[in-house]
């Protein structure tokens, strides 16, 4: 194709909901969110919510229940993970269908798309199109002359709009909004560059990288400048993405109060999460766990381990009382991989749990006696993090 390069970001419009909508069409233009089991009485969180829901203020990671409290109308769906994975998988065969496209799949639903064309806007609306012909899901498509400007200028063009950032009006655009407005800047950085003086994107982009290294480093100070300025790789790379981690997650619908009960919890997330490694073929490296306790307060720590595929390895018995105050009492955590507490919630992977969680006598897995402190576990295999 003749032209010039360009980037575009697809992204498609509330996805999972708009999946849900496209299985009950009952459902069009109301409140809908989905999440957990579907039961707001459940702990469990929104994984996403129709613009309908939206307006009242739901969006991803609430606690369910607030969600339904914030809007009682609200008809709240289950997860159907494979049902929303079939319809990404065909999206993505949409987008490689494009002429002279190369794809790199961001995730379920968003990917970024590299072309040669002298008019990217036509070649969008070329991609939307065959999208909803083939799917009837709606997307927005961002436009940019590197990765960076093409994602940020996707949120300009929602819903199913199309909208183009490139060096020419990057600071008309975004100079004046806050840092925590550019894609892979969050609160926490956001709070240490405004400790800097630094509140906005085009502060960030004037910013001398040298003056952010004592904050953040050689690496990402420099790296933070750059994306103020929009700036960085323009490369579209179809190569097939490899998780470096697996895991697994399980929110406790009552808390945890027993070694007994955080043994058996973390026993089945791990050999879930081994089996995940073991189907790929890959070692594991490391392990982490994470805890998160009643109050809430969340513990993580993870620890390189020599090379292993054995599984017996990770889960050989360990007997013997292990030091640490009495355990507390565990909350229901969305998952045994990624949080627990008096174990309300676990995260598993090649890791350990928290001594204090597995005081008592008898025999533990070897892996929760591997981590120092209270935390719930991860695990990293042959260059993958694996968490529960």
């Amino acid at each position: 194709m003749t032209g010039n390069p360009w980037v575009l970001h697809v992204d498609l419009d509330q996805f999972i909901a708009a999946v849900e909508v496209l299985r009950r069409p009952e459902l069009a233009g109301r409140p809908v969110i989905v999440g957990g089991r579907g039961d707001p009485a459940e702990r469990a969180v929104v994984s996403t919510a129709s613009y309908e829901a939206r307006v009242f203020g739901v969006g991803s990671g609430m606690p369910l229940r607030v969600a339904a409290r914030k809007v009682p109308d609200a008809v709240i769906l289950p997860v159907d993970k494979d049902v929303y994975l079939a319809a990404s998988e065909t999206v993505m065969a949409v987008l490689r269908d494009q002429p002279g496209a190369t794809v790199q799949v961001l995730g379920w639903d968003e990917a970024f798309v590299g072309i040669t064309t002298a008019d990217p806007e036509a070649y969008a609306r070329g991609i939307q199109a065959a999208v909803l012909a083939e799917t009837r899901l709606h997307c927005s498509v961002g436009i940019g002359d590197t990765l960076v400007r093409a994602k940020v200028a996707t949120g300009f063009g929602k819903p199913a709009g199309i909208f183009r950032l490139t060096a020419e009006n990057w600071l008309e655009v975004m100079g004046a909004r806050p840092t925590r407005e550019l894609w892979g800047i969050g609160a926490k950085v956001s709070a240490r560059l405004a400790a800097l003086g630094i509140t906005t994107v085009s502060e960030l982009a004037a910013a001398d990288p040298a003056a952010l290294v004592p904050e953040f480093g050689p690496k990402m100070g420099p790296w933070y400048a750059e994306l103020g300025r929009g700036d960085g790789s323009a490369t579209v790379d179809s190569t097939p993405w490899v998780a470096r981690g697996h895991s697994r997650e399980t929110t406790f619908q009552q808390d945890l109060t027993s070694p007994s009960q955080v043994e058996s919890a973390l026993r089945e997330l791990v050999t879930q999460v081994l089996g995940d490694v073991a189907a790929e073929g890959r070692p594991v490296v490391g392990l982490a766990l994470k805890v998160r306790y009643a109050p809430f307060t969340t513990k993580t720590l993870a620890r390189k381990i020599p090379q292993t595929s054995d599984g017996a390895d990770i889960l050989a018995p360990h007997s013997g009382h292990r030091r640490g105050n009495r355990p507390r009492a565990a909350h229901p955590a969305a998952g045994v991989a990624g949080r627990d507490d008096h174990a309300r919630r676990c995260a598993a992977g090649t890791h350990s749990y928290p001594r204090r969680l597995v005081r008592t006598a008898g025999a533990v897995p070897a892996f929760a006696t591997a981590l120092l402190g209270n935390y719930v576990f991860t695990a990293h295999g042959g260059g993958r993090r694996v968490l529960g």
